[in-house]
């Protein structure tokens, strides 16, 4: 069986099938179509998403209406505004499909239920809390201390799929420029 899923899993922890199927069993399948939100500002937020097929930009806008892109979610990604999934409180970010997209979608309980009838989830949670802290740390000594270019570089040398997905306006909003300022760039 080649389940994205599954394989993410296991590249942290070793499962049985039975395990695989109970995991399965804790998640809804869910298609969504490109501009299509999963989670949009001021709502609940029910899930935590594992993308299966497709791309996603996660949100925040502030009280000036700016928008400022706080991350991008492709194939084999978790995704979610975390603080408003775990407290059971409103968002306050929006996850909306940059392209037609199918996740595994996880709720609270599911959650909980994962973590509690199969504690070796709890060290793949664990893993993933880890490289996600440790990535938005980077992301943001990136912005402290890099200028646009090395910034759009840095990005493609992490995430070359990424740039061949997103338009140059979404990557001008991730990299906190103008897309003017984004097309003066030499990026050859």
């Amino acid at each position: 069986m080649n389940n994205l899923l599954r394989i993410s899993i296991e590249q942290v922890i070793s499962l049985t099938d039975k395990e695989f199927d109970f995991i399965l069993s804790c998640f809804t399948f869910k298609k969504y179509k490109k501009h299509q939100f999963l989670i949009q500002e001021g709502e609940p937020v029910p899930y935590l998403f594992f993308i299966d097929t497709g791309l996603l930009k996660l949100v925040y806008t502030d009280n000036n209406t700016k928008e400022h892109l706080v991350d991008f979610a492709m194939e084999g990604w978790w995704e979610t505004d975390l603080k408003a999934f775990y407290s059971q409180s409103l968002a306050s970010m929006s996850l909306e499909c940059i392209e037609d997209t199918l996740v595994y979608a996880l709720d609270l309980d599911g959650y909980n239920k994962l973590r509690k009838e199969l504690p070796v989830i709890n060290e793949f949670f664990l893993d993933k809390a880890h490289k996600g802290f440790i990535a938005g740390q980077q992301r943001i000594l990136s912005m402290m201390e890099n200028n646009t270019t090395e910034r759009f570089f840095e990005l493609q040398d992490r995430f070359p799929a990424i740039m061949q997905r997103v338009p140059k306006s979404l990557l001008a909003t991730y990299l906190g420029v103008s897309r003017e300022t984004l097309s003066r760039l030499d990026l050859k």
